[in-house]
């Protein structure tokens, strides 16, 4: 195994600050795109399907609704980040029908994971693929685990330009009190068309490939968006605040996004599926 590049233990380090309030914050936003997924990958797992690979498991997007639906397979998670995977493996075991013993948790990089070749039978990932430094080396990584005729299938963003309005208020607001907020690091990953991710399957030497359009639409109201951003994406910034400071950001910030119409507060993206089998 090779050892994980700089950005890659940056981005588990990331994750793993992030895992407390991922799944109340984020995992909402996915969960129903994720969901259709599962749906895709329902044939092939009702035909016979037992071990099941989550490539980038989070907090359970996949995993835990797969686990529930199905009560014949067996996941492994893969996430670099040790406690998404801590995360994933407390909510399993909360749930009321206990699927531990059906659940096995590994911290590992996709573009090198530690499974033997032909250990699955399925693989999925949910907005996981935008994040890896090399797409190519983890699909040639995902191939090679999969069993012959084994199938992999995958969510993730298309490249899209558009602001989402609530965004820019928060960010001319934080300009008129003069903080500097970090810059969004480039979405350099996303994929620039369901072409594009069909090409790439082909390439890592997938067959029967397939890939479709949709858009992920997710509804905030003025309160939720302002509690995402106090309490999960944007809670080091807040914390700089003195008391009074805070009290007059947010009372101007809900001013302002009072103001937007109704739609402008969904947040809507382009998305892109994408399927294909290992060659038997």
């Amino acid at each position: 195994m090779t050892d994980p590049t700089e950005e890659e233990q940056a981005q588990a380090r990331r994750f793993d600050e992030w895992a407390a309030g991922y799944d109340r914050w984020w995992a909402p936003v996915l969960a129903p795109s994720a969901h259709r997924l599962l749906d895709q990958l329902a044939p092939v797992i009702e035909a016979g399907a037992v071990d099941v690979l989550d490539i980038g498991v989070g907090t359970g997007n996949l995993t835990r609704p797969a686990l529930a639906r199905w009560p014949h397979i067996r996941v492994t998670g893969l996430d670099a980040s040790r406690e998404m995977v801590g995360t994933v493996e407390a909510l399993i075991a909360e749930t009321a029908d206990d699927h531990r013993d059906r659940f096995t948790g590994t911290v590992s990089f996709a573009g090198d994971m530690p499974y033997a070749d032909g250990s699955f039978d399925v693989a999925m990932s949910s907005f996981v693929l935008q994040l890896v430094p090399s797409r190519a080396k983890v699909l040639r990584e995902v191939r090679r685990v999969l069993r012959p005729g084994g199938r992999f299938a995958y969510v993730t963003w298309l490249v899209d330009k558009r602001a989402f309005k609530p965004d820019r208020i928060f960010d001319g607001l934080l300009d008129e009190f003069g903080f500097d907020d970090e810059e969004d690091r480039p979405r350099t990953g996303d994929i620039p068309s369901v072409e594009r991710a069909v090409g790439e399957l082909r390439r890592a030497g997938f067959r029967d490939v397939s890939g479709s359009r949709a858009m992920l639409d997710y509804g905030y109201t003025v309160e939720s968006y302002i509690a995402f951003l106090t309490e999960f994406d944007e809670v080091s910034l807040f914390d700089e605040m003195d008391r009074p400071e805070r009290r007059r950001f947010l009372a101007l910030l809900r001013e302002r996004l009072m103001g937007l119409d109704p739609d402008d507060l969904r947040f809507t993206v382009p998305i892109v599926y994408a399927s294909g089998a290992r060659s038997r």
